[in-house]
């Protein structure tokens, strides 16, 4: 990272400890869980939430609020404080990313958690325990699964055959529908995003109303295996802000990305 203090340094790799023991720990207790009865309710028009939900965001609040009490804090699962709004750095957690899939019995779930500064996330974990993978990236020390360097997938070609998303926006690459082979569902966005970083997909989007939650620890991980995440017009994605939700993403290896998004811009998506 340029231009940063060595306190800041130390700091951060303080907080990069704290955040992998936490994430670990917060994954090893929801998938105590997994697969077992468990209280759950509708919140919202329609989105599931259970009491493993409940008890993993309990467990990483607890964790790293007290760490870090000058910190913000943004969770799927807790109260909004905008309080965070005047924090430069702010923890932003989805205790349990893909809880329809978690709650079915599926592993394609995972602990999603970012921590923030100023806008842009600088440390990110995001652990699938049912498949035992845990993706971390430091800003500007690269992205990793399970202590192993990740890249995303070279080159500049939209024939790609490995992507995910909303079938809709990958006909908007101009491809007929007879050519999309869809990669099979997967439940947690976070993960969708994360099998860029490692080269498993080629490309992904993100349909819209996606929130800060469920993208902050995956942005980072796509953006330090050397790809890129941003909205169709190229722009940067922003968070802590006082509204989190977000547009259409699509994530890809840096020089894809900048030849997808060449092909999308203009076009109105929602």
């Amino acid at each position: 990272m340029a231009d940063v203090s060595a306190g800041s340094r130390e700091a951060l790799a303080r907080d990069a400890v704290l955040l992998t023991r936490t994430v670990r720990e917060a994954g090893a207790l929801a998938h105590s869980m997994f697969r077992t009865e468990l209280k759950k309710w509708t919140k919202g028009v329609s989105s599931p939430v259970s009491e493993a939900d409940i008890a993993v965001n309990d467990l990483l609040e607890d964790r790293l609020r007290s760490a870090t009490p000058d910190y913000g804090w943004l969770s799927e699962e807790s109260v909004d404080d905008e309080a965070r709004l005047g924090k430069p750095l702010v923890w932003i957690v989805d205790p349990i990313d893909g809880t329809r899939a978690y709650l079915s019995g599926r592993e394609d779930w995972c602990v999603s958690v970012a921590l923030v500064q100023d806008a842009s996330p600088v440390l990110a974990a995001v652990f699938a325990p049912a498949s035992e993978e845990f993706f971390f990236a430091v800003r500007g020390a690269g992205a990793t699964c399970n202590d192993t360097p990740v890249r995303a997938t070279p080159g500049t070609e939209l024939d790609f055959p490995r992507i995910a998303g909303p079938k809709t926006l990958i006909e908007r690459l101009n491809r007929a529908p007879g050519e999309i082979a869809l990669h099979p569902r997967i439940g947690s966005l976070a993960l969708r995003l994360c099998r860029v970083a490692e080269g498993r997909l080629d490309a992904a989007f993100a349909g819209g109303q996606s929130h800060d939650w469920d993208l902050a620890a995956a942005n980072l991980i796509v953006q330090e295996a050397n790809g890129n995440m941003t909205t169709l017009s190229g722009d940067s994605i922003l968070y802590n802000r006082r509204v989190v939700t977000h547009g259409v993403l699509v994530a890809a290896g840096r020089d894809r990305h900048a030849s997808i998004v060449e092909r999308l811009r203009g076009h109105s998506l929602s």
